[in-house]
């Protein structure tokens, strides 16, 4: 099976990424001003949120929506069924071909 359909059927189960966006750590110190002894206050971020998780578990189908989606996706096999023996086919007929060439050649030396 070629990645392409591979990719083709399976790319509205793939969750899009998460966008990442960084956050000052509240565990660095932070750099202070020499030039004022004054005392500063130093602001404390709050600890960063847990991240959610890559994938999430997809809602439980209708018996219905899965009848469905395991009909198509016995459609999608049996195309990449029928290819691949087709592909099969030329294959061998192929191998077929160079043997035969490999033979007529012992047989002219």
């Amino acid at each position: 099976m070629s990645w392409f359909k591979w990719y083709r059927r399976l790319w509205r189960y793939i969750p899009p990424p998460i966008p990442y966006y960084p956050t000052p750590s509240p565990y660095q110190p932070q750099q202070q001003q020499q030039s004022q002894p004054t005392q500063q206050y130093q602001y404390q971020y709050p600890p960063p949120y847990p991240p959610m998780p890559y994938f999430m578990p997809p809602p439980p189908m209708s018996p219905e929506e899965e009848l469905a989606m395991l009909e198509d996706y016995k459609k999608a096999l049996e195309e990449d069924l029928r290819d691949l023996q087709d592909e099969l086919r030329s294959v061998e007929e192929r191998i077929k071909e160079l043997k035969e060439m490999v033979k007529r050649e012992k047989e002219q030396y």
